[in-house]
């Protein structure tokens, strides 16, 4: 089972209720957001770490921030309106999209029909709950507790998220796809590098 498709099912049920109540739509509607929404992020943080500096950075996050916090802990924070590192989510947002946050909460309004803030609030309510996750693993032994190893395991979480294709993959191709030729390449990484998590301004 692949990293989204565990944490999806860890969402299911009240998690999935208390999302849904908050953004204010039904259930169905939240179950789908979600479903396009978490291998948007699972494959952008594979992204960020597919570069030494940004294996690092997200490795000492993890560390630092979202190491010893379970979903439901997580969950409670963000709807509380907590504004520590490990509930912020338009902070982590930022380090995970950089300049292309606009872009993936415009493409995931556009994919699961919902308003553009709805969109940017569920992805601020999900990324800390992601983080938690990635740490949860990490701590666990089911993923090296090393950069390279961080970055190896979401390496192969993204790998699977494009292949899966569906509403996430599509998304995470155009998010990162800067240049418009529909592929992730240099050219892309240079205008992305400026906000990949720890681009040096540490």
């Amino acid at each position: 089972m692949s990293l989204t498709d565990d944490l999806l099912s860890q969402l299911q049920g009240a998690p999935l209720q208390q999302v849904s109540q908050q953004l204010g739509i039904d259930s169905q509607q939240a179950s789908t957001a979600i479903s396009a929404a978490l291998p948007l992020l699972m494959g952008a943080l594979g992204n960020n770490a597919a570069k030494p500096q940004g294996a690092e950075a997200l490795f000492g996050a993890l560390q630092n921030n979202h190491s010893g916090m379970d979903i439901g802990s997580v969950l409670g924070a963000v709807m509380g309106g907590g504004n520590s590192p490990a509930a912020n989510g338009a902070g982590i947002l930022g380090h995970i999209f950089g300049g292309s946050q606009d872009r993936a909460e415009t493409g995931l309004a556009q994919a699961t029909g919902l308003s553009p803030s709805t969109s940017s609030q569920l992805l601020k309510i999900l990324a800390p709950i992601v983080m938690a996750y990635i740490a949860q693993r990490m701590s666990s032994g089911a993923a090296p507790a090393n950069p390279d190893g961080l970055a190896q395991v979401l390496g192969q979480e993204k790998q699977q998220v494009a292949q899966a294709g569906g509403i996430g993959g599509g998304l995470l191709g155009s998010v990162l796809d800067q240049d418009g030729d529909g592929q992730f390449g240099v050219s892309d990484l240079i205008k992305l590098g400026s906000g990949l998590l720890g681009s040096g301004k540490r």
